[in-house]
């Protein structure tokens, strides 16, 4: 019982501490505090045991806004001392849009010369209403 109940207590305390760091490096894309899986041990008290923190994915209205949004994402999906493979799926996918924006950018640029003047250059901005939730 008391084996159980100080394993409890230290996963308790590992997903609390996991799920806070990934608020604590980058509190503007947080769309929503923590939220927890609980498991009620031997004691009568309940213990996270898993947990969740809800970030805005969705791009920039520029494609320099996209780039900095995605290494917000990436720094709040890596920032836990052991990223869960969902963590790192979500960096992975940060880095993704990241060079989708910065391949838009250049060609936006290229195209800058080359178009009449008073003309600009499609933007980015879709998705407006994604999140994405990091699991332990």
């Amino acid at each position: 019982k008391k084996a159980q109940l100080d394993e409890l207590k230290a996963r308790d305390r590992e997903v609390r501490a996991h799920e806070q760091a990934h608020m604590n490096a980058a509190p503007d894309i947080v769309r929503s505090g923590a939220s927890f899986t609980y498991q009620t041990g031997p004691d009568g008290q309940r213990y996270a045991i898993g947990g969740e923190v809800s970030i805005d994915v969705s791009e920039g209205r520029t494609p320099e806004e996209t780039i900095t949004k995605a290494e917000k994402i990436k720094r709040a999906a890596l920032a836990p001392a052991q990223p869960s493979g969902a963590d790192r799926a979500a960096a992975a996918e940060a880095a993704a849009m990241a060079n989708r924006a910065r391949q838009e950018l250049a060609r936006s640029k290229a195209q800058e010369g080359s178009q009449q003047p008073g003309a600009a250059p499609g933007g980015g901005g879709a998705g407006a209403n994604q999140a994405l939730n990091f699991l332990i």
